[in-house]
């Protein structure tokens, strides 16, 4: 264990997030890089999970080897901590490895107290300033090191404003600032049982404390959970001299980004304040000023900031999120780390970087996270819509959504699980209300800015808000908002566009998005670089156009069973079912068959050129029919009406079917390739609606590439005798129309023994495709439905299971079966095609594990297929031969 604990900033680097955090390893490189960064020094990482592992006890020396490092500041700064002729400020700030905006823990303006006030205040010849570093500091310090609630410093606020008539915080005069210092501590005192501490070491000691202890608050486990972020690795905590953008006119903070955080435009864009302190900009208190029109307010420095951004960008070779303070004319710098951005900006981000020189195309496709893609699949408002405009406020993060309106985090959770789309209300968000924000469909704030919090935590969620929507007057107490007088309660419906800003009345029509030319670019170059294919699974012409659209290369699943839920096809496969002879079956799949053959057709020519992976019915016939509950009840109300003699003799004929075909466990039943072993004819009907619309398209000189797949085998026996069927039938298509048809019989593997004889079927098998979602279920003997709405969330949560299985691939069960299937399937034939075909295909990780396995290619959804073509590039990255 390394007992070094604390880095000046001069002694780290960037390489050493994994100790220092991103933010004191970017401080230590920027400083090493000559830039204007306060000194200051890092305490590790290690501290942290050493003091988790002593029972919440600092390591042994922690503290000897801050005052050293701070004598260092102290001997850099000729200031001294404490010091009542020129005493030093620090603040105190979290730093984990990955970031995690607004998380954790900052307190500003320590070392302050009834002495070094008045110093300050002499010193700087502003006794407001002064004051009010005090009035920030003691709040601070009382919200985050003594837990004393947020809002009671609030209160106290408001009669100061109120007392003096002011509507800003910036317009309270000193005297005004002391009465709050006063009151606070008063607040505190009362509500902690101990006096604010005065002794700027002991403010020193708990401030770093209270730090490592955010690292394990509600907001931050829960962030991590979400972003998949270890716990373990613990938060840095940064010690650094303060400096004050709230000295005067010549003074200011702001945030500014080296590229468009929303569009990744290559311009400047970020926000500052002047006469403020950085939480004013990133809390949403006032409404910040474009950083353009700095290069007004003070040419010069705009253009050192101009530099050092171009500088930074291109050391760290991605675009930069800055944090700067101009204290009395000089620029400051206080952190870069990556910048968070949208998908679509990180998108064009990383195609102007490659162009730019900066990053080779690996990199570039490794540079986005292919779950950022799903964020550019949703939809926007339609243009041609008729709606109305009740308000305009900042467009804070892209895309739109309708919702009922909700005015709490809790609220929005709460409806958002029952399945109610919402949009979360606020004067502004904070990071407690994180869970509202991922649960609502969209965020509007009447504060705040473009770096505020909701707008930052909403566009890295892919949720679209607007911000800074001045004209919306919030009145939580009596539950609604009023925009130009109107009022509109919580539970109406109101629809946001966060990318124009606008506030709309009502449910507004969306349309499906377009792609930028960096979107197909990028998605080209993971192309190049994948082995793996990425197919779709679709069911209709329309889903297999979006399919092909998204980049899929063919259809790997067609669930022809999703065909007979049509409404007016139902009574003719209940015709089927219940049939007491062939004769009377063959005549409900003779009306079946011109239904099929169109469904085929369709879906073959819209392919046209590409393979089309048709799985023959599937599930037990039972679900074509009433549940026997609810026939229960129609016929006990004809039977007591005694009206309709006709119609109770056929619901009870249904009833008697429905429980002769009820299964104890339908999962493992009469389903499957155990339906055409029962009744071939259903099996010869599907084959021959495959094949003449195949004829037809080929006599019109499409290239159709049909592939036949069986479900549910667990043996090769079983898949020669649906293999002749569908064979048998193909050539009397064939002869039948004169034409020849290049096709595939293959089947899925689903049942572990078909896993386990691989070898065998492969001898007889054109191709593969695991159903990894039921080989799931059978693999671990897990119901998906009951496992994922009961116990499974208790087996997540003791960490019994990393993941959960039907959303991540069990490498270490499921996986094993289908890397023995895909050595055992090839050592019988080479040629052998192998994919999967459940939702596994379109997520990451699980694409990651069917590259190494040798996959051909996977099959998800049409809106997956881009995320499993980045995917598919990223693992071929990642494990180069």
């Amino acid at each position: 264990m390394n007992n070094k604990y604390v880095y000046l900033f001069r002694e780290g680097k960037a390489s050493m997030r994994d100790l220092l955090g991103g933010k004191g390893a970017n401080l230590c490189e920027m400083t090493n890089l000559g830039l204007p960064v306060p000194p200051g020094f890092t305490i590790t990482t290690e501290a942290c999970n050493e003091y988790y592992s002593n029972n919440q006890n600092p390591p042994e020396g922690l503290w000897d080897q801050v005052w050293t490092a701070l004598a260092d500041v102290e001997a850099t700064t000729g200031k001294r901590f404490g010091d009542k002729v020129n005493p030093l400020l620090l603040s105190v700030r979290s730093g984990a490895k990955f970031s995690m905006p607004g998380m954790m823990d900052t307190v500003l303006n320590l070392g302050l107290n009834d002495d070094t006030v008045g110093v300050l205040a002499a010193n700087t010849q502003n006794e407001r300033f002064a004051w009010d570093c005090y009035r920030r500091f003691v709040q601070m310090f009382g919200d985050v090191v003594l837990e004393v609630e947020h809002s009671d410093f609030e209160e106290i606020l408001e009669i100061a404003k109120e007392k003096q008539g002011v509507k800003f915080d910036s317009e309270l005069s000193a005297e005004s600032l002391k009465w709050m210092v006063s009151e606070y501590k008063k607040k505190i005192e009362s509500k902690t049982g101990i006096p604010f501490p005065v002794d700027p070491k002991i403010q020193l000691e708990l401030s770093v404390l209270a730090v490592f202890r955010s690292w394990n608050n509600d907001r931050a486990n829960f962030y991590r959970t979400i972003n998949n972020i270890p716990h373990d690795i613990g938060t840095a905590v940064n010690v650094q001299v303060m400096v004050f953008g709230n000295m005067g006119a010549d003074s200011g903070t702001g945030v500014a980004f080296t590229r468009s955080p929303s569009s990744g435009e290559h311009a400047l864009y970020g926000e500052y304040l002047m006469n403020a302190q950085g939480e004013d900009v990133v809390a949403g208190i006032r409404t910040p000023n474009p950083i353009a029109t700095l290069a007004r307010e003070n040419l010069e420095i705009y253009k050192q900031f101009e530099s050092i951004c171009k500088l930074l960008e291109s050391h760290y070779r991605d675009m930069q999120d800055i944090e700067f303070t101009i204290e009395r004319g000089k620029l400051n710098i206080l952190q870069t780390r990556n910048g968070k951005r949208t998908a679509s900006a990180s998108i064009r981000v990383a195609v102007d970087l490659f162009h730019e020189g900066l990053i080779t195309k690996e990199e570039a496709v490794m540079r986005i996270e292919p779950e950022q893609l799903d964020h550019l699949l949703h939809r926007s408002m339609d243009t041609n819509a008729k709606y109305e405009v009740l308000a305009k406020g900042l467009p804070a993060s892209p895309g739109a959504a309708s919702g009922k309106i909700v005015f709490s985090a809790d609220e929005a959770e709460s409806l958002g699980n029952a399945g109610e789309k919402v949009i979360l209300v606020r004067t502004e968000t904070t990071p407690d209300d994180i869970h509202g924000i991922l649960a609502a469909q969209g965020i509007l704030t009447s504060r705040g800015g473009m770096t505020s919090h909701a707008a930052v935590v909403s566009r890295h969620m892919g949720k679209p808000a607007v911000c800074g929507c001045d004209a919306l007057k919030i009145n939580v107490a009596q539950g609604l908002i009023e925009i130009e007088g109107v009022e509109y309660h919580q539970g109406t419906m109101i629809s946001i566009d966060g990318s124009t800003g606008r506030v709309i009345k009502g449910e507004v029509p969306m349309v499906d998005p377009q792609l930028s030319a960096e979107f197909k670019e990028l998605l080209g170059w993971a192309d190049e670089i994948s082995r793996l294919r990425v197919k779709a699974n679709a069911d209709s012409p329309t889903e297999a156009t979006n399919a092909r659209n998204f980049g899929a290369v063919g259809i790997g699943l067609t669930r022809t069973e999703h065909m007979f839920m049509h409404p007016e096809r139902i009574p003719i496969v209940q015709e089927m079912i219940l049939a007491q002879t062939l004769e009377e079956r063959e005549v409900a799949l003779a009306k079946l068959l011109p239904m099929q053959e169109e469904d085929f057709y369709g879906i073959l020519k819209a392919m046209q050129g590409l393979p089309v992976t048709i799985r023959l019915l599937d599930p037990p016939l039972h679900e074509f029919l009433p549940h026997s509950e609810e026939l229960v009840v129609e016929i006990t109300k004809l039977r007591v009406l005694n009206n309709d003699p006709d119609t109770l003799h056929q619901k009870e004929a249904l009833l008697s079917k429905v429980r002769a075909l009820s299964e104890l466990n339908p999962m493992l039943g009469h389903r499957g390739c155990r339906l055409g072993v029962s009744y071939p004819e259903i099996t010869v009907m599907q084959a021959r609606a495959i094949f003449q619309a195949g004829a037809r398209l080929v006599k019109e000189g499409y290239d159709i590439h049909p592939e036949v797949m069986i479900p549910l085998i667990i043996g090769k026996e079983e898949f020669l005798m649906m293999r002749k069927l569908v064979d048998d039938t193909a050539e009397l298509v064939m002869r039948e129309q004169n034409v020849r048809i290049h096709y595939q019989v293959g089947n899925m593997i689903e049942v572990p023994r078909a896993a386990l004889l691989a070898d065998e079927i492969g001898k007889v098998a054109d191709f593969f495709s695991f159903g990894t979602n039921d080989l799931t279920q059978m693999t671990m003997g897990l119901s998906r439905d009951d496992a994922q709405g009961k116990f499974l969330p208790v087996y997540l949560e003791k960490k019994l299971m990393k993941t959960d299985p039907f959303i991540v691939l069990d490498r270490e069960g499921v996986g094993k079966l289908i890397d023995m299937a895909v050595k055992l399937g090839r050592s019988a034939n080479p040629d052998i095609s192998l994919g999967i075909c459940g939702e596994h295909g379109g997520e990451p990780n699980s694409v990651e594990f069917c590259h190494l396995v040798g996959l051909d290619y996977v099959s998800c959804s049409p809106f997956r297929v881009p995320i499993a073509r980045l995917a598919a590039a990223q693992a071929a990255i990642r494990h180069k031969d």
